[in-house]
C-alpha cells in the first residue's frame, strides 16, 4: 500500500542503497500520517566539512507537486551513475558538497493533498509577514482554516516538524559555508518555467541582487537559449511565511555570514495542461505531467540547470564576487532589469 501510494520514497531508498558510500544519509524528521511513519531523507555528497561549497535541491515541498520530487530523483540517479566513472565529478566533490531533500512533505504527497498531514502550507508556515498581500488574498497565507489552500497554521503554534527540519539542517550544512546556493523545485500555474529569487514577501531589492544578476549573466552566455524567466518571486505574488526569506535573514543576521543564494524553480503547469486539458479533472495534474513522455521530457528540460548550478557551486569564485567596478555595474543592471517599474 505505501510503496503504490508512494513510489517516490521507493526511488530515494533504491537511490541511497545505490550511493553506498559516496553519500551520507540522515533522516532529518519523521512524519506520522495513516499508520505510517515516513522518512524525510538527507543526502549528501562530498566532504562531511560544512564550511565546503554546498548546492542544495529540495523537492516534494508541496504534495501535490510530485515532480519537483521526480526532478530530484532524476538528478540523484544521475549523479549516482557518473559517481561510477566520471573522474571530474569525484575531482569535483573532494572541494564542494552536493546536498539533496528530496522529499519534504511525504504526508501531504502520501494523502494527495499540497499541505503537510496537519492542514498547513509548508511554504506559507515561516515566521515571515508579506509586506503587501496577493490581491486574492487567501493565495499569500491565512490562518482561516487548514480545510482551505495555503493556510499558515494558527497564530501561536510553532512551526510544523517538516519546516523546522529542514530549516535546522540548512542551518547546521549550509550557514558555515564560504558559499551555499540552494534550489527549490515546484509546479503551478503558468506558461512559463520561472526561476525565482527572494523576496517572495516583499518586492523590495533583494540584498544580493548583484550577485543573482552575476549567476544570471554566467547562465545566459553558457546557455543563451534557456528556458527560464528569471525575476524576483514577488513579480507574481508576495506570501506570507516563505521559507527561504526566513533562512536568507536568518544567514543575513550571523555575524559572518555566508553568501547564501536560495533559489526556486517554479515549472509552469499549464506547459502541460494546454496540451492534455482532460487533465485538470484530477488534482495531480493540475501540478504535473500525467502522459510518460512529457514527465521524460520535464526531467531532460530541466536537468541542464541543475548540472550548471552545480558548475557554478565549484567555480564560484569565479563570479560570485565582482570587483568593484563591475559590482556597480552589476547593481544598476540589476535594478534596471527587476526594480525600475
Amino acid at each position: 500500500m505505501l510503496e503504490s501510494k508512494l513510489p517516490e520514497l521507493l526511488k530515494i531508498e533504491q537511490l541511497i542503497e545505490k550511493f553506498g558510500d559516496k553519500a551520507r544519509t540522515e533522516v532529518i524528521t519523521r512524519v506520522q500520517t495513516a499508520g505510517h511513519s515516513l522518512p524525510v531523507y538527507a543526502i549528501s555528497i562530498g566532504p562531511n566539512d560544512p564550511t565546503t561549497p554546498v548546492l542544495g535541491i529540495v523537492g516534494g515541498v508541496h504534495g501535490l507537486e510530485r515532480v519537483g520530487s521526480h526532478l530530484s530523483i532524476a538528478y540523484m540517479n544521475t549523479i549516482s551513475r557518473l559517481l561510477e566513472w566520471d573522474s571530474v565529478f569525484h575531482l569535483m566533490f573532494e572541494k564542494i558538497r552536493l546536498v539533496f531533500v528530496p522529499l519534504l512533505n511525504p504526508g501531504g504527497m502520501y494523502n494527495r493533498t499540497r499541505s503537510n498531514p496537519n492542514g498547513v502550507d509548508l511554504m506559507r508556515n515561516a515566521p515571515v509577514e508579506a509586506e503587501q498581500e496577493h490581491f486574492l488574498k487567501l493565495v499569500s497565507g491565512h490562518r482561516i482554516s487548514p480545510k482551505i489552500p495555503w493556510y499558515r497554521g494558527a497564530l501561536d503554534a510553532p512551526m510544523e516538524q517538516e519546516a523546522v527540519a529542514l530549516c535546522n539542517f540548512v542551518q547546521k550544512e549550509f550557514f558555515r559555508s564560504e558559499f551555499a546556493m540552494t534550489i527549490d523545485l515546484h509546479s503551478g500555474f503558468g506558461a512559463r518555467d520561472r526561476l525565482w529569487f527572494p523576496y517572495a514577501r516583499s518586492a523590495s531589492p533583494f540584498p544580493k541582487m548583484t550577485e543573482i544578476y552575476a549567476l544570471s549573466k554566467l547562465f545566459r552566455k553558457a546557455y543563451p537559449n534557456h528556458i527560464y524567466l528569471i525575476e524576483p518571486q514577488s513579480h507574481s505574488y508576495t506570501t506570507h511565511g516563505d521559507l527561504w526569506d526566513y533562512l536568507f535573514d536568518l544567514n543575513s543576521a550571523q555575524q559572518d555570514p555566508a553568501l547564501f543564494l536560495p533559489l526556486c524553480l517554479e515549472m509552469g503547469a499549464w506547459n502541460w495542461i494546454k496540451k492534455n486539458p482532460i487533465q485538470m479533472a484530477t488534482s495531480l495534474g493540475v501540478f504535473n505531467p500525467i502522459k510518460p513522455h512529457r514527465e521524460r521530457r520535464t526531467r531532460r528540460r530541466h536537468l541542464p540547470l541543475l548540472d550548471f548550478l552545480l558548475r557554478a557551486t565549484y567555480s564560484h569564485k569565479n563570479w560570485a564576487w565582482p570587483v568593484t567596478g563591475e559590482f556597480n555595474h552589476f547593481q544598476n543592471k540589476a535594478i534596471d532589469l527587476w526594480y525600475k517599474k
